[in-house]
């Protein structure tokens, strides 16, 4: 399993290599045209509950978690990117769990909010700047964790500085909605219990900068992304620890509102909070199932 890993890392390692050649030299051509995204059929109770059984144990006694939620202003048409309508309906959400406040920042965390909290999740466009960088590495290096939603992973201003900080980055190129066969490792306490491959209705992102080595990539997108328009595997969930303290988790998916309605989807979301927390992954996992509906 270590070695099919290490295939794994080394092949989306080349990818990240020759799509940034591929990219740099102009050779990526014009986006065509997408056809119309048609949102996913409901997920069914029988997919939900063949994962739940199998996650591991939820704590009986969970330790107080500080969660700061950010979000920025809305960039895209409706059902999308709605990152303020996001930051409204999981404030209340995520504070159903036992022993969580739930704080929320916009379009960037005081000070004292960074210093309160244990867990920092962002769903924004952000242009890591320097100043941004610094509060982040000083954050994660006194322990705290850190989880990117869809476009907060982009980085056009320091993408390698922020790299450093989540594994990979992506300084804004190409793109493609639409349904997406995302491929997991299932060995990881996020992925326990789901297939091995699980239909979403999203998108996905490439080039990424960075090195592959060093995250641990939990979920793939074949994807026509390199030199000829060969169809290769592109990062959409992977976890980093970087240099001196903190976890990170990063989700790709995002961008359209439905997605956080899908509780398959919540369940990777709400287990890579938990794990960038440093808690139990299935902490939150009562409530991917939470009857409220929250976008349309």
């Amino acid at each position: 399993m270590i070695a099919g890993r290490n295939v794994l890392r080394h092949t989306v390692g080349l990818v990240l290599s020759a799509v940034a050649v591929s990219f740099a030299l102009g050779a990526e051509k014009a986006k065509s045209k997408e056809p119309p995204v048609v949102r996913a059929a409901a997920r069914s109770a029988a997919d939900v509950a063949a994962v739940l059984k199998l996650a591991e144990p939820a704590p009986a006694d969970p330790r107080p978690l500080r969660i700061l939620l950010v979000a920025g202003p809305k960039d895209h048409g409706a059902g999308q990117h709605d990152y303020p309508a996001w930051q409204k309906a999981w404030a209340p959400y995520l504070a159903q769990s036992p022993r969580v406040t739930v704080d929320t920042a916009f379009p960037w965390p005081q000070p004292e909010q960074l210093a309160a909290a244990d867990l920092l999740v962002l769903y924004r466009r952000n242009k890591w700047d320097a100043a941004q960088l610094a509060e982040l590495e000083a954050f994660q290096k006194r322990g705290g964790g850190f989880v990117t939603i869809h476009w907060a992973i982009g980085a056009d201003e320091l993408p390698e500085r922020f790299a450093a900080r989540t594994g990979l980055a992506y300084p804004s190129a190409k793109y493609r909605h639409g349904i997406v066969d995302l491929r997991l490792v299932t060995t990881h306490p996020i992925t326990r219990g789901f297939p091995a491959t699980v239909r979403f209705t999203d998108e996905s992102y490439w080039p990424l900068v960075g090195d592959a080595a060093r995250v641990r990539l939990l979920g793939t997108s074949d994807e026509q992304a390199g030199l000829g328009d060969a169809i290769l595997p592109i990062p959409i969930f992977w976890t980093h620890e970087p240099a001196g303290g903190g976890r990170t988790f990063v989700c790709v998916f995002g961008h359209y509102m439905w997605t956080f309605d899908d509780p398959l989807f919540r369940l990777l979301l709400l287990r890579g909070m938990a794990w960038a927390a440093g808690e139990t992954a299935s902490r939150f996992d009562a409530l991917a199932v939470s009857p409220n509906r929250h976008f349309d």
